[in-house]
């Protein structure tokens, strides 16, 4: 009798549970909550009566027929495009080595203030000097604009390169949903 009543008691349970979660969810079915077409940004519209159930099939279907044609999965992680664009071969810019534009500059400025001392006062050792000062900080700011001007590049081309990559993507999920359109059409759906 225990027996009995364990087993009415479990199966009343069951009964109440699953009760329970269709009055909580009416929308419950066997077709996924969110459609196919939704998830891809793509209407569809049952033109021929179709049922939820055959829609979900038929979208199913027109994925992976879509996905074969186009060789676009829009559900696949994003291949980035940057080393497609890059030449494998292609070697970082060489850096200068530290001081070369501040001692090229104090060069530069040593040999124009000797010219200078020397025709203003006879004195073309005061000039170098004066001259090689005014070099260093003139190398110095060369040096400081040539890396502000090399990193604002770099920061222009990666930008340049992600709207690239994002346009790619973009053109493959147009593909793809133009593939996923058309076999819906073929199937009797208004596909917009």
């Amino acid at each position: 009798m225990r027996t009995i009543v364990a087993l009415a008691v479990t199966g009343l349970a069951g009964y109440l549970v699953s009760t329970a979660q269709a009055q909580t969810d009416p929308t419950r079915e066997s077709t996924p909550a969110t459609p196919l077409s939704t998830t891809l940004g793509v209407v569809v519209f049952p033109a021929k009566g179709q049922t939820k159930d055959k829609q979900a099939t038929d979208e199913t279907e027109c994925y992976a027929w879509s996905k074969q044609q186009t060789g676009v999965d829009p559900f696949a992680a994003p291949v980035t495009q940057q080393a497609a664009t890059q030449p494998a071969t292609a070697a970082p810019p060489a850096k200068q080595q530290p001081g070369g534009e501040r001692l090229r500059g104090a060069a530069r400025g040593a040999a124009a203030g000797a010219v200078v001392g020397e025709i203003a006062n006879d004195d073309a050792g005061e000039g170098a000097a004066i001259g090689a000062t005014a070099g260093v900080v003139a190398g110095g700011a060369h040096k400081r604009k040539a890396q502000a001007q090399a990193e604002q590049q770099a920061a222009t081309q990666q930008q340049q390169a992600a709207a690239q990559s994002k346009q790619a993507a973009a053109d493959q999920t147009a593909m793809f949903n133009k593939g996923f359109s058309a076999c819906l059409e073929a199937r009797g759906y208004t596909v917009k």
